[in-house]
């Protein structure tokens, strides 16, 4: 099992984890002008099933030592696996499945038309779209301090959006949309995933996720297919691997500290995002890529500050009562 309250691993495992993701989003950078959005989600959701599967089935343990203790481990293990899948609802698995194949299309679409940096900053909306939402659908009150925030987040998307051009020309303007709506759908998600953990597990909501992401993606497969190279199906399997593993060490990266020590880590994968462009593609960040990404951090960072502030008002209005 993960530490817990391991500040310094957890931070660690989160600063690997997106460095690990941006490395993946270079190859379906790489990738993107010669295979099909469909079929790169495809790689991604299938073959990083394997490493879903064994977070679930972790936990069985298993002895080392003995033949009997190996065969006792995989049975346990097989029987967590079919536990994590065992869950009343399935429609909010679906649900949660649909609003992230949708981020996954926009987010793989963007990086074929944007700078790796660029897409990078704007699927940081996502927590400026998860306020407006939680509003409507979790009926939240929001204050002037997180408003604040998103207003200032989204002026950051202008910016960006205004540097690359995307008042005036298609591919930029399609590419800012598709980054912005990936945030939009991640913010979906992460309520739905909200509402699902009061009653299912990180790993069956993850198991689901992956599962379904792979059917929808397989149903569309056949219409779409491009038959790779040797080396583009390396780089296939690299995707689903990468990713799969990355997705096993931001898990544990949640599980051994709190969400407000490691969150802020997650702002790494920007760096890593700048420094592959510049390696792989020479993109060198404008004045106005840095200044929009800076207010989108901020307000991210901001919105996470007001969101503790709010949990410890509640709890100690809780401990007077």
């Amino acid at each position: 099992m993960a530490l817990r309250h391991d500040i310094r691993r957890g931070a660690l495992l989160m600063v690997a984890s997106h460095a690990l993701f941006t490395g993946m989003s270079a190859i379906i950078k790489l990738l993107g002008e010669a295979i099909p959005v469909a079929q790169l989600m495809f790689f991604r959701s299938a073959l990083a099933l394997p490493v879903v599967a064994l977070i679930l089935a972790r936990g069985a343990g298993g002895r080392r030592p003995g033949a009997a203790g190996w065969r006792s481990g995989l049975r346990r293990g097989a029987e967590n696996i079919l536990l994590g899948l065992r869950t009343k609802r399935l429609a909010g698995h679906a649900a949660r499945a649909c609003t992230g194949t949708m981020a996954q299309a926009c987010s793989f679409y963007a990086l074929t038309v944007l700078p790796l940096a660029v897409q990078t900053a704007l699927g940081y909306t996502t927590p400026l779209f998860v306020t407006v939402l939680a509003i409507a659908f979790l009926g939240e009150r929001v204050g002037v301090h997180r408003w604040s925030a998103v207003g200032a987040g989204f002026c950051g998307v202008i910016v960006i959006a205004a540097g690359q051009g995307a008042f005036g020309a298609a591919a930029p303007v399609l590419g800012v949309a598709a980054a912005v709506a990936q945030g939009l759908f991640s913010a979906a998600t992460t309520l739905l995933v909200r509402q699902l953990s009061a009653t299912e597990s990180s790993a069956t909501i993850t198991m689901y996720q992956s599962l379904l992401m792979t059917l929808f993606t397989l149903a569309v497969l056949p219409l779409v297919w491009v038959t790779p190279t040797a080396w583009q199906l390396l780089l296939l399997v690299l995707i689903g691997l990468v990713g799969g593993v990355a997705q096993w060490m931001l898990t544990e990266a949640w599980a051994s500290a709190q969400v407000s020590a490691v969150a802020p880590y997650s702002y790494s994968a920007l760096v890593w995002a700048i420094a592959l462009g510049f390696v792989v593609w020479g993109d060198v960040p404008g004045v106005t890529m840095l200044a929009g990404s800076a207010l989108i951090v901020a307000a991210g960072l901001y919105i996470l500050h007001r969101e503790l502030v709010r949990r410890r008002a509640r709890a100690e209005g809780d401990t007077t009562r």
